[in-house]
């Protein structure tokens, strides 16, 4: 069984954490604010407002204006990793939470102002990525008989739906704003590259082919750009996404072709797992880190 997908816990990342924007034209970086403990995958609220991110099993909102956090009510939903997702009109926000009875990861949703949470996904391990913009599916990544491969499901709950078919992991799968297509990662090529498939699971087309782990693809709210983050060939191995390492934030035109690094910085698990845009296409939230002393 693949070991890279389990739980992200707090040991051994003795680290500080710095919540940054930037701007993806002219790659200035803004300090929001700065942690001396972990916190992971910062989420934009539609409004612009907050920024939603995790920290050790928890979620909690962000305001920009006052630079304050606040935890978010989730009732017994205490053991949730970086997966989080927010439903598009903000209203509910999906997890992957580790239950008590056998730590292994199921999908859950919650009221984003806080409630208990609904159980959508009773097999496991399963690991939340994407929302359909119609606010009626969520896509995921799942080990089902020894192979990680994506899923669709209704947001209520019911028969998941297998979409990917092939040897070791296909992960991070994101809807596009259209809902057209759904962005993944894929390492059946050798090295994790992003790929992009029809929402139904047909014509599954390589998006990236160059020579780093390339995961977490996020397109912007304009359809028009993707961010991803990178890490360099050899540095780790194709299958996984570890923290502390040099990595960088890429953007890619939704299109294909070349890209650009916009960020190069010190962090990997934790910087950019969910989509991190801000409503108007113009930043993206992320966090690097600093070990400490």
């Amino acid at each position: 069984m693949n070991t890279l997908k389990g739980p992200r816990k707090a040991e051994g990342r003795n680290v500080m954490s710095i919540l940054e924007t930037v701007d993806v034209v002219s790659g200035e970086r803004c300090i929001l604010a700065e942690f001396d403990f972990l916190i992971e995958a910062p989420n934009w609220t539609l409004d612009g407002k907050h920024l939603v991110y995790n920290s050790i099993g928890r979620l909690y909102t962000f305001n920009l204006d006052t630079r304050e956090s606040m935890p978010i009510e989730s009732a017994y939903a205490i053991h949730c990793n970086n997966d989080h997702v927010l439903s598009p009109d903000n209203s509910h926000v999906a997890v992957s939470h580790h239950t008590y009875e056998d730590g292994q990861s199921r999908i859950y949703i919650f009221p984003l102002q806080g409630g208990q949470p609904v159980l959508i996904t009773p097999m496991a391990p399963s690991y939340l990525h994407g929302w359909s913009p119609d606010g009626k599916t969520l896509a995921y990544c799942a080990e089902r008989n020894g192979e990680y491969d994506i899923y669709t499901i209704p947001v209520n709950g019911g028969i998941e739906t297998k979409l990917t078919d092939t040897t070791g992991l296909n992960d991070g799968p994101e809807y596009s704003p259209d809902g057209r297509h759904i962005w993944f990662n894929s390492v059946r090529t050798g090295l994790m590259q992003l790929w992009r498939m029809n929402a139904d699971g047909s014509e599954q087309v390589r998006m990236t082919n160059d020579e780093s782990n390339n995961w977490f693809p996020h397109v912007s709210p304009d359809g028009k750009m993707v961010a991803y983050i990178a890490y360099r060939k050899g540095d780790v191995a194709p299958g996984d996404h570890p923290a502390n390492k040099n990595v960088e934030i890429r953007l890619m035109s939704s299109s294909g072709g070349e890209f650009r690094t916009l960020v190069k910085l010190f962090g990997g698990q934790g910087t950019l797992n969910v989509n991190s845009w801000s409503p108007d296409s113009k930043r993206l939230a992320f966090v690097s880190y600093m070990l400490k002393p």
